[in-house]
């Protein structure tokens, strides 16, 4: 087949028919119904093999209504003007807080019986889930009552959530229109934003100036969802007694607060490696100084290879297949059943995605495949969160399973990273290989140097609505040029209209997990370093690094890295990745000095 495919949902559910669907997401509440009145008011009285059998009944409870959830959460994603999906997701988003209201009792009594009786942790009988009641005793300071929690539940479900929804499917609906060798053609985001790594300048450039200047145009209702979702933020940390706006995210991804410091600090001492980089980029371009447009640019004279859907999978396969044979079947796998999406298309979800799927011991992926080099890139990095999922679902309960955000990015950077190393034994020129490097910084530096400036963007944020500033859409974007030229300093030309960049992340309006850009900064450096271990170690590293990704959430970050002898709070470890990057670098120059 060499036209993407579109995945098949239908293996989530029993019947497809959306009438059955919702009937099954209505079982949904009343299973949690039966499920409050069979443990309220009885949890802080259990004994460990109580509580056990509760964790494991709570657990199973999910996992047998999990394939509605997604079929309806999926195909939203994939097409969000098709009215059965927006019937679907309606159904499912009314559902799930009506089920979360049935189950708001069971975090608040598990932390009740947790805080009277803190040795329950340690218990021998519930050692499969140690870690997991280690967060939950450290949450117990900022829950609320029953019956707050589920009025934050029912005011999120028209509040947050609706402002959210509402920034996604307003970016999913644009369309912009560009003229394209002549045809002037009205383009969804997903399509139009191809152009971005275009080797025609003028058309990259057009790309950048249409979408923002559209996107501009609309800063009104971006800025008030964003204002709306972090007053909201900043409204129950003072009720949860969170002390500062980041502290439910590292509740959330199990991280202290001085590894994230840690982090940061070696982004800021480094951010003249990335210039560096954009520096030799622009001498490769024969310009003096780099457009934003041109950040994603192809150098020229490298071969511009086009991918179709075969050659992409061929080539994906081979970078799993030289790591180790059991991701192999994996990622053919996740072909074969068709669970990938990668048809461009209007009302499309922008962006890429992997959704787990726990009980079917798999996921599905979203993409949007345009042949570029860059979607190969996307196709790796999705499948490397399949082949996480495929790990830690056959060794983890659900309550463990999950990873939290930093270490959720590990697999997919990693594939990444031998899907470059199998480039480099493809490539025919020491161009085609600059190229490939290219890729990897362009990347790098996206995901590490840009993405630390949004999370010092995004408290901004909190700071000046704490100071009483109001954040209308000129405010916001002063303050997120701020933050980007703090990274990229003189070494880039941004465009005017790049100043509404911050309105199509949806990683700023996701309700209640704020601070979602630290993470990839973590993940970054965390898998470089890590990569820099298996370049030394070669196959002896394999079993390590299915250890560490079939843990699951299990154990935390801290954890995870001093089993490999790193130690997160350290500035030294976090140099190691930033310096495997500069190996990169260097790597670049040489080739570069031949061209």
């Amino acid at each position: 087949m060499d036209v993407p495919i579109t995945w098949d949902l239908s293996q989530l559910v029993t019947d497809t028919n959306p009438d059955a669907i919702i009937a099954g997401l209505e079982e949904l509440v009343t299973e949690t119904r039966r499920f409050r009145e069979r443990y309220q008011g009885k949890i802080t009285g259990l004994d460990p093999q109580g509580l056990l059998k509760f964790l494991e009944e709570r657990d199973a409870l999910y996992v047998r209504h999990e394939g509605n959830i997604m079929f309806c959460q999926l195909a939203y994603s994939a097409d969000s003007t098709d009215p059965v999906s927006k019937r679907l997701n309606d159904a499912v988003r009314n559902a799930g807080t009506r089920a979360g209201q049935e189950m708001a009792f069971s975090d608040i009594e598990l932390g009740e019986l947790i805080r009277a009786r803190p040795q329950l942790v340690d218990d021998p009988v519930l050692s499969e889930y140690h870690h997991y009641l280690e967060k939950v005793q450290a949450r117990v300071p900022h829950l609320l009552s029953e019956a707050e929690e589920r009025l934050v539940m029912a005011k999120d479900q028209n509040g947050v959530d609706a402002w959210s929804q509402l920034q996604q499917d307003w970016l999913s609906t644009r369309t912009f229109r560009m003229e394209v060798d002549g045809t002037v053609k009205d383009l969804a985001y997903g399509e139009i934003i191809s152009y971005y790594s275009d080797p025609d300048r003028n058309k990259r450039r057009d790309a950048n100036s249409i979408v923002y200047t559209e996107l501009g145009k609309d800063e009104i209702l971006w800025a008030s969802a964003l204002r709306s979702i972090c007053s909201d933020h900043l409204h129950m940390c003072e009720w949860r007694r969170y002390g500062k706006p980041v502290d439910p995210s590292l509740l959330d991804n199990d991280v202290e607060e001085a590894a994230i410091g840690a982090l940061m600090n070696v982004m800021r001492k480094n951010v003249m490696t990335y210039r560096r980089y954009l520096k030799l980029k622009a001498r490769l371009l024969g310009l003096e100084r780099l457009g934003n447009w041109d950040l994603s640019s192809p150098l020229p004279n490298a071969p511009d290879k086009r991918y179709d859907w075969e050659s992409s999978r061929r080539t994906v396969t081979a970078a799993y297949t030289a790591f180790d044979e059991q991701y192999t079947h994996w990622v053919g796998e996740m072909f074969d059943r068709r669970h990938i999406d990668a048809q461009p298309r209007k009302g499309k979800a922008s962006g890429a995605f992997c959704s787990y799927w726990y009980a079917g011991k798999s996921a599905y992926v979203l993409q949007s495949f345009n042949g570029r080099r860059s979607d190969v890139y996307t196709q790796a990095h999705e499948l490397g969160h399949a082949i996480h999922g495929y790990l830690a679902s056959r060794a983890q309960n659900l309550s463990n399973f999950s990873a939290g955000s930093c270490i959720a990015e590990t697999s997919s950077i990693f594939g990444e990273l031998l899907l470059t190393d199998q480039l480099l034994k493809e490539a025919t020129s020491d161009m085609e290989r600059l190229a490939v490097l290219d890729t990897v910084w362009e990347e790098f530096g996206m995901a590490a140097f840009q993405v630390s400036a949004r999370f010092h963007f995004e408290q901004s944020l909190y700071d000046a609505i704490k100071s009483g500033t109001f954040l209308d859409g000129e405010t916001v974007a002063a303050l997120w040029t701020k933050a980007r030229d703090d990274v990229y300093g003189d070494a880039v030309e941004w465009l005017p209209e790049m100043k509404w960049e911050w309105t199509m992340k949806m990683h700023y309006y996701i309700p209640n997990y704020r601070f979602y850009n630290y993470p990839y900064v973590f993940a970054q450096l965390f898998v470089f370093a890590l990569y820099k271990v298996y370049r030394e170690q070669g196959r002896e590293f394999v079993p390590k690094m299915k250890a560490l990704l079939a843990s699951g959430s299990s154990r935390s970050p801290a954890q995870l890295a001093e089993s490999q002898g790193f130690d997160i709070t350290s500035e030294e470890f976090w140099q190691k990745g930033i310096d495997q990057a500069e190996e990169f670098l260097e790597m670049m120059e040489r080739f570069a000095r031949d061209q």
